[in-house]
């Protein structure tokens, strides 16, 4: 299981007062079989604007990859150091993403994929390489990475594991997406 993620989510009481709702682990905490990656869902909205009169865990759910239409999705994921992925299939990363093979494109590596979501990722430990169509680009600790729904892949090719957050806003369908 990843590292425990402390999860601290405020609100209000009954009176209108700004208080603690939780504070402590985030208990969603999941391992994909597929890539050995771990992640911590810690928060998921299903709305724009967002309800912010919540009381109750938005985390405790089952939640693919991508935000619901509308709405986002916060998650810790850790990335194990890749070795070799000659047994994972892409469809098997995609059916564990909760994402569906579009076909027609000749994808670099089995992690590719791609969401309608605007992507803010925060590398908070190690390093990490995005692999886009036929670049890539490393991340390390403090580097922060803005991805506008491009197909990609995160390989970890470091000895040790990646830790990112992930804050993921559902978007628009963008023009490239009809170009292939």
């Amino acid at each position: 299981m990843p590292k425990p993620v402390r999860r601290i989510v405020t609100g209000h009481d009954a009176s209108g007062k700004a208080v603690v709702l939780m504070d402590g682990p985030a208990p969603n905490q999941r391992v994909r079989a597929a890539t050995g990656l771990a992640s911590t869902l810690l928060w998921v909205t299903e709305e724009s604007p967002a309800d912010v009169s919540f009381n109750t865990d938005r985390a405790e759910r089952e939640s693919p990859v991508a935000p619901p239409a509308r709405g986002s999705i916060l998650r810790v994921v850790e990335f194990p150091p890749a070795g070799d992925t000659g047994g994972v299939s892409h469809e098997q990363v995609l059916k564990e993403m909760g994402l569906h093979h579009e076909g027609g494109k000749k994808l670099r590596h089995p992690f590719m994929h791609r969401t309608r979501s605007i992507d803010y990722a925060i590398c908070l430990e190690g390093e990490i390489d995005m692999l886009l169509d036929d670049s890539e680009v490393t991340m390390r600790a403090g580097d922060i990475m803005v991805q506008q729904a491009t197909y990609h892949a995160w390989v970890n090719n470091s000895k040790a594991n990646c830790r990112i957050c992930f804050v993921l806003i559902d978007g628009d369908e963008p023009p490239a997406w009809k170009q292939g």
